[in-house]
């Protein structure tokens, strides 16, 4: 099982090496350097890959989703000459009220998860973590940043960190914000999250920083059909922040 999710990661990150791509579905920037610093990249024994967010050195923020039980899981990280190695997690941990049939769906759940680092994390400086800004408005702005493909069905194209300022739509609140990019509306494909974005950071700026408030769940293509580029599903962290911080500490994590 081990070698597998060696041999999965190298593999995906081979990938990312060779073809590297310079923005996320609709054509957002590469954010390595920006907001998107604290992004990792989590692989698993069963061929998946998700984002995640370092919120303390040996903790990761991402969806439940993202991680199935009885699969082993490994966070990218890369040294100073950029060659990519994987790190060890010593456990995972999903909200209890978690409903993965209810994400299938694009309802509301609690699709929260946190993976602990064998070691701690020295490459990459943590985020800091919040709640939206309450009320949560239609049109309020949101940053979406990780490591998912920029065109729906070639892996090649992902593994960059790349980040895409989305407005909400509908009736934003504490079980569910759907965002869309402005320019497009979801009336044609635009800015948004797509494969290997699940579990990525939503960060919304409060006081001059921007705050993790939520993680992706979804997406849809435009007019809600299947694909990328149209709706992003974000799981807000109002409801769920305490059973996060309470977790990490009860691992030893310093938060």
């Amino acid at each position: 099982m081990m070698q597998r999710v060696v041999q999965i990661g190298i593999a995906a990150l081979a990938l990312a090496t060779a073809y590297p791509a310079s923005a996320m579905v609709g054509g957002a920037p590469a954010a390595g350097n920006g907001i998107g610093r604290s992004v990792v990249t989590i692989v698993g024994s069963r061929g998946n890959f998700c984002s995640g967010a370092l919120i303390a050195p040996d903790i990761v923020l991402s969806a439940a989703h993202c991680v199935s039980p009885g699969a082993t899981y490994k966070i990218v990280s890369y040294d100073a000459q950029h060659q990519p190695k994987l790190l060890d997690v010593r456990r995972v941990a999903t909200h209890p009220q978690f409903n993965v049939q209810g994400i299938m769906a694009h309802r509301a759940s609690a699709d929260v998860a946190l993976l602990q680092l064998a070691e701690p994390m020295t490459a990459k400086p943590p985020a800091q973590l919040g709640a939206p800004a309450e009320p949560i408005a239609s049109g309020a702005r949101f940053t979406v940043a990780g490591i998912g493909v920029t065109k729906r069905g070639d892996g090649k194209s992902g593994g960059t960190i790349r980040a895409a300022t989305l407005s909400a739509t509908g009736r934003p609140g504490t079980l569910q914000i759907r965002l869309v990019d402005p320019a497009s509306n979801n009336a044609r494909e635009g800015l948004g999250a797509c494969t290997g974005d699940s579990g990525a950071p939503v960060f919304e700026e409060q006081g001059g920083r921007n705050m993790i408030v939520g993680v992706v769940s979804w997406s849809t293509g435009a007019n809600n059909a299947a694909g990328c580029g149209g709706l992003t599903g974000v799981t807000p962290l109002t409801l769920y922040k305490d059973w996060i911080l309470k977790t990490a500490r009860s691992w030893g994590s310093a938060m």
